[in-house]
């Protein structure tokens, strides 16, 4: 007699146990699938951005004139961010008539670092619960399999005779939950290594503008 071993029948007729980690494993996947579309459209977004605030900055604008039209932005790239908040807390205290350039400088560098360390943040969301599915899915899958497994010898021990064709059902159902534990695995380990080399060049990117921006604001502090 001939036996449905199709992924789909071997699901339906796995015991509640293994179907339930299947589920589990299957929302996790479509859920870490959500966020690594998430991360490449927003990373990209964030790259082109940071690109294009880079090439405006070496420009050689006026920077009166560039944090008056950053501010105006609604969709403004980190580095943006970071020149605003640096700018911002210069033009406060000359407006107050601070003419220490070390505190001037001090300041300036510190709500840039606040403003880098919230940038990163934002860019690392989500990255931990990739890590989590890549390293968790596998032994939830085989936590389904070995359950599987012991579920089906407790149901051949009611048989007098035991043939491959009897065993291999319940131990393709149980196997089935170990190959949908990689499944939601594998991708979130390739998307979290490749995000984290992307955040790391970015941040990279950011350190350095803090410092090629504090130079440019040393400069213009003993003009003055």
């Amino acid at each position: 007699m001939n036996q449905d071993l199709s992924i789909v029948s071997l699901i339906l007729h796995a015991s509640f146990a293994v179907q339930l980690v299947i589920a589990g494993l299957l929302l996790v996947s479509l859920a870490s699938w959500s966020v690594i579309f998430g991360k490449l459209i927003g990373l990209g977004q964030i790259k082109r951005r940071n690109d294009a605030f880079e090439a405006e900055f070496w420009s050689g604008k006026n920077l009166n004139d560039l944090y008056q039209s950053v501010g105006n932005r609604s969709d403004g790239a980190p580095l943006e961010r970071i020149f605003a908040s640096g700018m911002r807390e210069f033009l406060k205290l000359r407006e107050k008539r601070v003419s220490d350039t070390g505190a001037l400088l001090d300041a300036a560098r510190r709500a840039m670092r606040a403003s880098f360390q919230r940038e990163l943040d934002a860019m690392e969301s989500n990255l931990s619960f990739l890590a989590s599915v890549g390293s968790v899915s596998p032994y939830v899958g085989l936590f389904g399999t070995i359950w599987g497994i012991m579920h089906a010898f407790v149901g051949l021990s009611n048989l007098t005779q035991v043939t491959l064709a009897t065993v291999a059902p319940g131990i393709a159902e149980a196997l089935v939950a170990t190959a949908i534990g990689l499944f939601a695995a594998i991708p979130a380990v390739l998307a979290y290594n490749r995000f984290a080399r992307q955040i790391d060049r970015s941040a990279i990117t950011l350190e350095t503008f803090i410092e090629e921006f504090s130079n440019i604001l040393q400069r213009n502090a003993t003009q003055h």
